[in-house]
């Protein structure tokens, strides 16, 4: 029931940030707002755990926090936040919907779960849905360059689900404090090269958005995930992207107006039809079980 209530909890606060990421970058630089967003996301996490009394992680632990962050909540946040510049919110919902299959190669390449076969004829399917989706958002005018973006995107979280489960299970509070603090560094290095001016947001419409994805996003969704990739199968936990899109894309245009190409909606349904093939495969069985987790 936890897992259930967890996975829910975390489909409908990720379907409403790629709309929240959509109107910050429109009173803060990009990637600059996802520096601030992870900075206080980092401070209120590394207090819950100083107040809780919990210990940092260390070992493989720290090295598991530290490329979870990196590729998680770094990487992926600074291409997606620039990604959405020009690339519709629902749009980008989608082609992370791509996650779970992404996951569960990568996984079997890093010898953490069995790749099977149902999967990857699932993973083939999806290649095809994302060309499709590539395809008719070029033709309404969306830039190439926005959507392999979100795409890349996309995969860098994926790989960071897959190293995270390489390592021992921790406790999700320590994880993502150390995780946070890593992918503000690697967001403020990347806005510095890309010459984007860090004044602190002064208005409401500017810290709106950072203060919603921060409370509901880096201290809610994300620690409910690595909760949920601790505890559960890591690419049965990633098929989030089943309904995050639809979330999202109702979103796009009931808020912002968002009309995807028509030739759009036919991917975005190959996607997800490749994903509900994934979840009708058998569960992947780990190569090497985890430590619990001490929460």
């Amino acid at each position: 029931m936890r897992i259930a209530i967890t996975f829910v909890a975390c489909a409908l606060i990720w379907g409403s940030t790629f709309l929240a990421i959509r109107f910050g970058n429109e009173a803060t630089p990009p990637v600059w707002a996802a520096t601030i967003r992870l900075t206080c996301a980092s401070v209120v996490l590394f207090g819950i755990a100083a107040a809780m009394r919990m210990p940092l992680p260390r070992g493989g632990r720290l090295r598991g926090a530290a490329l979870w962050g990196f590729f998680n909540l770094g990487v992926n946040l600074s291409l997606l936040y620039l990604g959405e510049q020009t690339v519709p919110s629902g749009i980008s919902a989608v082609l992370f919907a791509t996650v779970p299959l992404t996951t569960a190669l990568l996984a079997a390449a890093f010898g953490v779960e069995r790749l099977v076969a149902q999967k990857l004829v699932a993973a083939i399917v999806a290649i095809g849905g994302v060309a499709i989706i590539f395809a008719g958002e070029l033709g309404v005018a969306v830039p190439f360059g926005g959507l392999l973006t979100v795409f890349c995107a996309a995969s860098a979280a994926a790989l960071a689900n897959v190293l995270l489960k390489r390592e021992p299970a921790q406790s999700v509070i320590p994880l993502n404090a150390v995780g946070a603090a890593v992918g503000a560094v690697v967001c403020l290095a990347a806005s510095f090269a890309l010459g984007e001016p860090h004044a602190i947001p002064s208005t409401m419409a500017a810290w709106l958005p950072i203060l919603y994805l921060t409370l509901a996003g880096s201290l809610g969704a994300f620690v409910l995930f690595s909760w949920l990739v601790t505890h559960w199968s890591v690419s049965n936990a990633s098929l989030l992207g089943v309904t995050v899109p639809i979330i999202a894309v109702i979103l796009g245009g009931l808020v912002k107006g968002e009309q995807p190409a028509a030739l759009t909606y036919v991917g975005a349904a190959v996607v997800i039809g490749a994903i509900l093939i994934a979840l009708r495969a058998p569960h992947a069985q780990p190569v090497a079980s985890s430590a619990t987790a001490s929460d």
